[in-house]
């Protein structure tokens, strides 16, 4: 098993993106607010881009000879990002803050991803955790912006 560190984390990453994909869908159902019309179309292309991110991860997990988790109790049980219910009561900015939280969450996996990754000689692997890591990057920076704070990427 070469890459097997590389696998764990890619196998991390299809949980993690998995709930990402529903707090953003969470957030697109619940916005309410000034914003709402220029906000809520938004969050399909957060959408997008997580589940885009989720089918590469997935299948490059499946060219390593892995198996991506696939069920919902798989996703819950291994995923490190919180699930909350939806609330109408939160606000846009709270919202956001909830997003940027959890991007930096990823932020994280994906720096620990392109470390291991490196480490077992996995350029291909490493060179995906870079490239989504840095859109991840970019994500929080925006929704920074949107609620007025710096990135803080560099903090």
């Amino acid at each position: 098993m070469k890459y097997s560190e590389t696998k764990t984390i890619l196998n991390q990453l299809v949980a993690d993106l998995s709930q990402m994909a529903t707090v953003i869908h969470q957030t697109h159902w619940y916005m309410r607010g000034p914003e709402f019309l220029f906000l809520h179309p938004l969050m399909d292309d957060y959408m997008a881009e997580i589940n885009d991110q989720l089918d590469v991860i997935s299948e490059r997990l499946i060219t390593l000879d892995g198996a991506p988790y696939s069920t919902l109790e798989e996703f819950a049980q291994h995923t490190g990002i919180k699930s909350e219910s939806g609330d109408y009561g939160m606000t846009t900015p709270e919202r956001f803050a909830r997003l940027a939280s959890a991007y930096r969450y990823l932020q994280g996996v994906y720096a620990k991803g392109i470390t291991v990754a490196g480490e077992e000689g996995d350029d291909s692997t490493q060179d995906i955790f870079t490239g989504f890591h840095t859109a991840i990057e970019k994500r929080i920076w925006m929704l920074q912006a949107q609620r007025g704070h710096a990135p803080e990427i560099d903090a």
